[in-house]
């Protein structure tokens, strides 16, 4: 069974040599602090950037291409004038890489919404004349949601590319609730913080302007799947009887009829087949592919799990890599 995985980091020596250099806001001084603690430490900053050593472990697993993005949360911190330069050198460096190896890995671009224009042209480039195969956004930057209107140029252009939105977590902007217990994090704060900023874009009519754009949401969806029933109850309750003080925009659709319509789901770092079930009825077979989320989960695992969780081969085969190829546009196994 060919293997794809699809949510994959890594950083380059280039990259973390610059970017540890660069000052952040307060907003986000607290997460980098995080980040480039662990990247610094030698284990872990080895697995960020030893592509050989990636390879290998990739040919122990049987795993056939990773589709590789930025380490989280990418360039997002940094002041616009640093950040666009350096989600430009990143891609370049990528690009690189798919070309070296186009059998075995493909690449998601990093860009920089701080500058909608530049993020926008950056797509352009990336998915255009780089090669590279969509783009990894972060969730929120300084606070601020895709949803808003100063981001349209960036999902116009996404949409237009046809370059799917891997909507990636990270700390949430909303901090102080979250401090206590190590709830920031993958706990909770990640899939919490992700699953607002997909829930902003579908509410907000976004996807009504932007019909042709995909999003894509590791976790088997951020715990979306789980509320879709209740959240179209609620959502055309809040519809019929909101006032002037809490306008509801007017939706073309359900608001589980744009989850199944504009997002693909992968299962990076839930290894439980119940979740998986879960996710396959809510947006169906072919919108779930594999994911590791490396280097921060366990690999062997989550193969091990792709392999043996009990699927129709069709469904296996969907998940393993045929819904990565089409979603992608990924080249088949020759």
């Amino acid at each position: 069974m060919r293997i794809v995985a699809v949510e994959e980091h890594l950083a380059t020596e280039a990259f973390l040599r610059v970017a540890h250099g660069l000052d952040v806001g307060p907003g986000d001084a607290t997460e980098m602090h995080g980040m480039r603690t662990m990247e610094r430490t030698p284990a872990f900053r080895t697995r960020l950037v030893d592509l050989d050593a990636r390879l290998r472990e990739m040919d122990a697993l049987g795993q056939d291409m990773a589709v590789l993005s930025l380490n989280p949360p990418g360039v997002q911190p940094y002041p616009a004038a640093d950040a666009v330069p350096l989600a430009r050198d990143f891609n370049d460096a990528l690009a690189a890489i798919v070309r070296r190896h186009p059998d075995r890995f493909g690449a998601l671009a990093a860009v920089a919404p701080q500058d909608p224009a530049a993020a926008a042209a950056e797509i352009e480039r990336a998915t255009g004349p780089l090669g590279l195969h969509g783009i990894m956004i972060n969730s929120h930057t300084g606070g601020r949601y895709l949803d808003e209107p100063e981001f349209a140029p960036l999902l116009t252009a996404a949409e237009a590319s046809r370059a799917p939105v891997y909507l990636h977590p990270r700390v949430p902007s909303m901090l102080a609730p979250y401090r206590p217990y190590g709830l920031p994090g993958a706990i909770w704060g990640y899939q919490a913080e992700a699953g607002l900023h997909a829930m902003r874009l579908i509410l907000s009519g976004t996807l009504d302007r932007h019909p042709d754009l995909t999003l894509v949401l590791g976790h088997l969806g951020e715990g979306i799947p789980y509320w879709l029933r209740r959240i179209d109850n609620r959502h055309a309750f809040a519809t019929a009887t909101a006032g002037a003080a809490t306008p509801m925009p007017r939706l073309a659709l359900t608001p589980s009829e744009y989850f199944r319509r504009n997002f693909v789901l992968t299962t990076s770092g839930i290894d439980d087949p119940d979740v998986l079930n879960l996710a396959l009825r809510a947006v169906g077979e072919d919108r779930v592919m594999f994911a590791i989320d490396s280097p921060y989960e366990d690999a062997r695992a989550a193969v091990d799990f792709l392999r043996n969780t009990p699927l129709t081969e069709t469904r296996r085969t969907a998940i393993a890599h045929r819904t990565a190829e089409r979603v992608f546009t990924l080249a088949a196994a020759r």
